[in-house]
């Protein structure tokens, strides 16, 4: 009688070898990997802020008010590697003229929208004048005037109404080919493409800037498109089947649950959810991780990735005062506040902008001393001020930017470690977040004293100096400063000598107490071990790992695991 193994004819037995050793394909056509769950299973759960004031999926349209999972719509011209050296985006390649203002970015071949139409060089103008047009009042508009020479040409003056946004330095050549022109001669211009994702400009015309929020009316030229939203409860992205970019997916779908960020470890400890970000992790989330070595394991740093600090209104008392400034700056205790509030999982102490790593930091500890903590120093300076022992000094509210428990921790911290140095009263006041751009913005700006953290978007020195020149996001001013990145950001061929020029700017800056500096922090996520993907777990410098800055091929990289 024969045996049950003998049932497997050659024919069945080919079949099965087959379908068992098949690797699964996702909608575009791309094998997922060895180690790859079924492509069914290709489903990452994401936290959403159930508490956020968001209006948007588009950067173009709002940069502070996103809705949750708003960088899987629209590809950038340029995104980065994990060296933070741009790389082809939705552009394959771009240069620049004899001139030296004249960018030429091309757009790869076949770029479509998830409603089957072109990607053309016409859909980034649109957006670029959408941004610019003083009638949108983009919350981001500064980004694009840098310094003097830096920004697109006729920026400045299209976003105040003096020019129509016809005169914008960008134009289409052709379909796939976007002209920029920079008031001047700007380097880095690329890297600041990083920012330039599109609307169609079909759709901004028909239906508006928030066509992206609502399924019937969005289209994406991104990885993923809206399959469903419901606000504050649920939002469902799916791949997108027409997308020819750089990084397809091998996701099928992402999933956003509403929740608040206070619940947002216990949801990733009950598997309800599958990563979050460091910005969402309070201290005692983080000792947690630190004692459990599979969670340390999975908790990955890709480098230092911004800059806490405090600014302050420099045009009216008491703040109009460097003696003033010099005392906050010397009375903040960063050692302290990394240990206890961050640890030292999260930030490094800070006494610059510029973090340990970056272009042109300070390597050496030169400028340490201008912002060290001395409390006896910095009640010095009140005194001289005419505060001593912080009598009549008048009472202070520090405001915050919409932040989370951990990060409103941290500068509570510093509030406390003025106050109790130099005997004075500060209060820290949590504002919206459009409340307290709208107030940062304004020249002078009306907020007297904040606290606020500013990422790199570029591994640029002019990136994260930039926002101190004149005409960008504070109101410290100084001539010599703004110089001085001019001539920098504008030079070629000499990286000694530029690197040399921002180190001096910056020693302006710490000098003058443009900001007083709490600290540098890591970036982070916490994944579940069963995501994967060289974006995240293969080592980038330093021997780091994780979700870098300007990582937009993340969303094309990572997928779901077989379970172990």
């Amino acid at each position: 009688m024969p045996t049950r193994s003998l049932l497997f004819t050659p024919l069945v037995l080919a079949l099965w070898l087959h379908t068992s050793n098949a690797q699964e394909k996702t909608v575009t056509g791309l094998a997922l990997p060895p180690d790859a769950a079924p492509y069914a299973e290709q489903v990452l759960r994401i936290p959403c802020n159930n508490s956020a004031n968001a209006v948007t999926f588009d950067f173009s349209v709002s940069v502070y008010q996103p809705y949750c999972g708003s960088n899987f719509f629209n590809d950038p011209l340029v995104t980065f590697d994990k060296a933070l050296n741009p790389q082809p985006g939705a552009a394959e390649s771009w240069s620049v003229a004899d001139d030296g203002v004249t960018w030429t970015f091309i757009l790869h071949q076949g770029l479509m929208w998830s409603d089957g139409t072109p990607v053309t060089a016409h859909d980034y103008v649109a957006t670029f004048r959408f941004s610019a047009d003083p009638d949108h009042a983009w919350d981001f508009a500064w980004y694009y005037t840098f310094v003097d020479k830096g920004g697109i040409k006729n920026w400045d003056e299209v976003i105040a109404g003096e020019l129509p946004v016809e005169a914008l330095g960008v134009r289409a050549i052709d379909d796939r080919t976007l002209e920029i022109i920079t008031k001047g001669i700007f380097p880095p211009l690329p890297k600041i493409m990083k920012y330039a994702y599109a609307l169609q400009k079909k759709a901004l015309a028909e239906h508006g800037p928030y066509y992206n929020n609502e399924p019937a009316t969005a289209v994406s030229s991104g990885p993923f498109m809206l399959e469903s939203f419901d606000h504050g409860f649920k939002v469902v992205f799916k791949a997108n089947p027409h997308y020819k970019g750089y990084r397809p997916p091998r996701l099928a779908r992402i999933e956003g649950i509403y929740m608040s960020p206070a619940t947002y470890f216990i949801a990733y400890l009950n598997n309800e959810i599958d990563t979050i970000n460091f910005n969402d992790l309070s201290p005692a989330d983080f000792a947690t991780i630190e004692r459990d070595p599979e969670l340390l394991a999975n908790y990955l740093r890709p480098g230092l990735i911004g800059t806490d600090y405090v600014f302050f209104d420099p045009h009216n008392p008491p703040f109009d005062n460097l003696d003033v400034r010099k005392a906050f700056a010397h009375a903040i205790n960063r050692e302290a506040i990394v240990k206890s509030i961050y640890g030292e999982i999260k930030a490094v102490p800070a006494h610059t902008m510029l973090m340990p790593g970056f272009p042109a930091a300070d390597i050496t500890g030169d400028l340490t001393d201008y912002q060290r903590f001395d409390c006896g120093l910095a009640k010095e300076h009140l005194a001289k001020a005419g505060y001593p022992n912080g009598a009549d000094f008048p009472p202070q509210v520090m405001w915050l930017r919409n932040e989370n428990p951990g990060i409103a921790a941290v500068y509570q911290a510093a509030a406390a470690s003025i106050s109790q140095c130099l005997g004075i009263n500060i209060q820290v006041s949590n504002k919206d977040n459009k409340v307290f751009m709208d107030a940062l913005h304004e020249r002078p700006t009306k907020i007297a004293l904040g606290s606020v953290a500013y990422a790199i978007d570029f591994a640029d020195p002019i990136n994260l100096l930039g926002i101190w020149v004149s005409s960008g996001r504070h109101s410290w001013r100084h001539q010599r400063f703004d110089e001085i990145l001019d001539e920098a950001s504008n030079l070629i061929g000499e990286p000694a000598r530029r690197d040399s020029l921002f180190h001096a700017a910056e020693r302006i800056l710490v000098d003058d107490v443009g900001g007083a500096f709490i600290a540098h922090r890591w970036a982070g996520d916490l994944w579940r071990p069963k995501v994967r993907g060289a974006s995240i777990r293969d080592p980038g410098p330093n021997d780091t790992y994780g979700s870098h800055s300007g990582n937009d091929w993340q969303w094309g990289d990572i997928y779901i695991g077989k379970a172990q």
